[in-house]
């Protein structure tokens, strides 16, 4: 498309839109928030499956909940030719599937049509490749149009493109923040495959932008449960006195699914679940768990102590790592048969680790961490089990031993806690019994549609850092496990069946502690958490 077909394109589109374009007809505000400042977000890959199934489901409960300002754009950059409204019915389409498909996440199975209405108006498709010249000098006059000059860069492209697009808008300009208007830029994990491609993807981005301009996006910091975890803690003067090694045994730390790799093959093979969930997922559970109380919910006070937290982490060891690979099993078939697999592949879909937070508050307490596709129960959870207590006591009681305390912070696919403790059975015998104290967050609160990234693109508009990472931290982080990923000889990749809790070695790694894993099978329905198992 030449550059006078593409403005006149854009100018028929802008008339239309100036015609029929309406204010934002959502309910009312949610309470306590005020919508995000006027800007334009510009999306490179418009055409992929993160902003169809993930960024467009965001956007729409964002309008629906009146979090968007009027005046705000959303263009689409993506390479090949196509008209606005193609790309608006292929959304649509995808969104209608979506809700049908989630109506658990959007709590109904009918889209809300004038709040997705209120998003397509907005949609502008701009074709370009991510690597020319071209793109950026066209997209920079574009922008210049814009209605705001606040403007919101979303990097949903694979990892490879990461450089040359901040390389490209750094180049045309478009990274500089002039009269008051903000230039930011999201981008997503994988922030590099270990610590010196860290190093070197912050060294680029840092050459164009400030610290400040960058959001680096982890989508577990998007969930509700998961930012609940400050609240539990230090909101609550029965945990922070016994938030630390000498009442604490162990901490466990599990995102379990079902899954395989769902035709992903292929990026699996480069990723391998390590990499894919440990330093970033998983370590950003452990820094909310672990970390020290902030003087304020201050986004740079939160992330001074996360920060805190990965400096003190001991380097993992090949002792304190096990990886596996799911095999046929009940679930299935085997990794190695999956389409775009290798068929004598090494690339682990289990890990599971045994991290050491050398301070003061944890200093001999194990994280143990584990994730893992094909595994028996979908669940990603954060259980702390506290010290045993003295025995002595019933010694002369029909007890072999006594049940540990365990709080455990369920985050997905339920939302809530459990409380495991022991309490005398009735009769006239002091007999001991476990029994578990559940609180679910859809007994008191009322649910929102939530994809887990609206929290995140609003907090972006809003230029609020909290749950974003820093260079430092990312870096820190890789720095913890680099070791691993360059061993003098390769790791063993176990076997495990497809359906299973994992590779028996993961089990051996625990049993060497004189500790077990929670069972992924146990409170399998959460409105069942509260019977006596």
């Amino acid at each position: 498309m030449s550059n006078e077909a593409n403005e006149a394109n854009q100018s028929n589109q802008a008339n239309q839109s100036n015609q029929t374009k309406q204010s934002n007809p959502a309910p009312e505000t949610c309470a306590g928030k005020h919508p995000a400042p006027p800007c334009t977000l510009v999306i490179f890959g418009a055409g992929g499956d993160l902003t169809k199934r993930l960024l467009m489901p965001s956007l729409y409960n964002l309008a629906a909940d009146k979090l968007l300002d009027d005046d705000m754009q959303i263009i689409g950059v993506n390479h090949g030719e196509r008209e606005t409204s193609e790309w608006r019915d292929e959304l649509t389409q995808s969104l209608r599937k979506f809700a049908a498909d989630k109506a658990a996440t959007f709590h109904t199975t009918q889209l809300n049509e004038q709040a997705w209405s209120w998003v397509t108006q907005r949609l502008e498709y701009f074709p370009g490749e991510f690597t020319e010249d071209e793109t950026f000098a066209r997209l920079k006059e574009r922008l210049a149009k814009a209605k705001s000059g606040n403007v919101l860069f979303y990097l949903a492209v694979g990892a490879r493109f990461f450089s040359p697009i901040v390389e490209h808008l750094g180049a045309a300009g478009l990274l500089e923040e002039k009269d008051g208007n903000f230039r930011r830029l999201v981008i997503e994990k994988p922030f590099g495959s270990d610590l010196a491609s860290a190093r070197e993807l912050n060294g680029c981005i840092l050459k164009y932008a400030g610290e400040s301009q960058v959001y680096r996006i982890d989508h577990f910091l998007g969930k509700d449960t998961v930012q609940s975890i400050l609240a539990v803690r230090f909101a609550n003067a029965m945990f922070e006195p016994i938030w630390r090694r000498e009442y604490i045994d162990n901490v466990q730390i599990t995102a379990a699914e079902t899954i395989g790799v769902e035709g992903r093959g292929k990026f699996y093979e480069q990723t391998g679940a390590f990499r894919d969930m440990l330093p970033n997922h998983l370590f950003q559970l452990l820094g909310m768990v672990a970390m020290e109380p902030p003087n304020s919910f201050d986004a740079e006070s939160v992330r001074d102590k996360k920060a805190e937290v990965f400096d003190a982490i001991k380097p993992l060891s090949a002792n304190d790592v096990v990886l596996g690979q799911y095999e046929a099993g009940p679930a299935g078939p085997g990794y190695r048969e999956e389409a775009g697999v290798d068929p004598d592949s090494r690339t682990e879909t289990y890990a599971a680790a045994r991290v050491y937070v050398d301070n003061w508050r944890w200093a001999g307490v194990p994280f143990y961490l584990r994730t893992g596709k094909r595994l028996s129960e979908r669940r990603t959870e954060i259980s702390i089990q506290l010290k045993a207590v003295p025995f002595l006591l019933f010694r002369d009681t029909p007890v072999d031993a006594l049940t540990p305390n365990v709080f455990t912070l369920r985050i997905d696919p339920a939302h809530g806690t459990t409380f495991d403790f022991n309490v005398k059975v009735p009769g006239p015998v002091m007999q001991i019994g476990k029994v578990r104290s559940a609180f679910n967050y859809a007994d008191f609160f009322a649910e929102r549609a939530n994809v887990g990234y609206e929290t995140l693109l609003y907090d972006c508009m809003l230029g609020d850092e909290t749950l974003f990472q820093r260079a430092d931290s990312i870096e820190t982080a890789w720095a913890a496990v680099d070791r691993v990923l360059h061993p003098d000889s390769p790791l063993p990749v176990r076997g495990y069946a497809a359906g299973s809790a994992g590779p028996a070695e993961a089990d051996q790694m625990l049993a060497q502690d004189g500790r077990t894993w929670r069972s992924l099978t146990e409170t399998r329905d959460t409105h069942d958490a509260g019977k006596k198992d």
